[in-house]
């Protein structure tokens, strides 16, 4: 749930988004992301954070590193973890950043070897309020290629979930593949909405996160997905909801994704 968060911590944010955000490399920059079929793309990581029911602040943050393109899992990592920023909209990267960064910088230091080549973060990249959602945020401090891949529409710089947005889901994600723009009322697109599988009629809403196009973005979305979640961000997120089963276990032994019901922007995990 979103809190009422102090003004300065706020306006400091705001300044840090904005900094960072000239950093963002909205274009392809390996070879991989160039060919077809992805030809030299060896691993792919996915990453989110759990919540036990009820509780804003004690969370499963979980990485996964799945190879491509049978999308096997050959590393994961389940940490709990104690978040100590608000929950603000807008600033989600605040909060939880810090302990995906951490997981992915473990792994560069125990298992170099199995560094993903890219990242898939369960939210958004630059279809954000002010372009820089948690995809991001963890790719410009990781250096990795990240994509945000959300669940839930994003209403943001003019785009809302009119019937229009409705029409254009029914008469241009007739498979899986198809996609459609998601233009603000600049005229500027921020991300595309993509029907990921034939057996799935609900889009998700891709969006660049730092060095890759959004182009590039769309078609590695695809390619892994075997349901409507593409496979990265689906095996975190069951892996890091089954550690707080096991580890902490609740009376109905539910896990909950952060901002899921207050902020549409976080998606299986959307985000901000």
């Amino acid at each position: 749930m979103s809190v009422v968060c102090d003004d300065e911590v706020v306006k400091r944010w705001e300044r840090e988004q904005a900094s960072l955000r000239q950093q963002v490399v909205g274009e392809d920059t390996e070879a991989w992301q160039r060919c077809p079929r992805f030809s030299t793309l060896e691993r792919v990581g996915g990453v989110d954070l759990s919540f036990i029911k009820g509780d804003e602040v004690n969370a499963c943050a979980q990485l996964v590193v799945l190879s491509y393109p049978d999308l096997e899992v050959l590393y994961e990592d389940s940490r709990m973890v104690r978040l100590t920023a608000p929950y603000v909209a807008g600033f989600l990267a605040f909060r939880e950043t810090p302990f995906l960064l951490e997981a992915l910088r473990r792994l560069e230091r125990n298992r170099p070897q199995l560094l993903p080549q890219v990242v898939l973060v369960d939210g958004n990249g630059l279809f954000h309020y002010r372009e820089f959602g948690l995809a991001c945020h963890l790719g410009v401090l990781s250096g990795i290629p990240c994509v945000g891949v959300a669940k839930n529409l994003l209403q943001v710089q003019g785009v809302t979930k009119s019937e229009e947005h409705q029409s254009q889901i029914s008469a241009l994600l007739l498979k899986g593949g198809d996609s459609f723009p998601l233009t603000a009322a600049s005229g500027k697109v921020l991300g595309k909405a993509l029907r990921s599988s034939d057996t799935s009629t609900k889009p998700v809403y891709v969006s660049v996160g730092h060095r890759i196009s959004l182009d590039a973005a769309v078609r590695l979305t695809h390619s892994c997905c075997r349901y409507r979640v593409p496979e990265p961000i689906r095996q975190a997120d069951i892996r890091s909801r089954e550690y707080l089963r096991i580890h902490f276990p609740t009376p109905d032994s539910t896990a909950t994704e952060e901002g899921s019901v207050a902020d549409p922007q976080r998606d299986l995990a959307g985000e901000q």
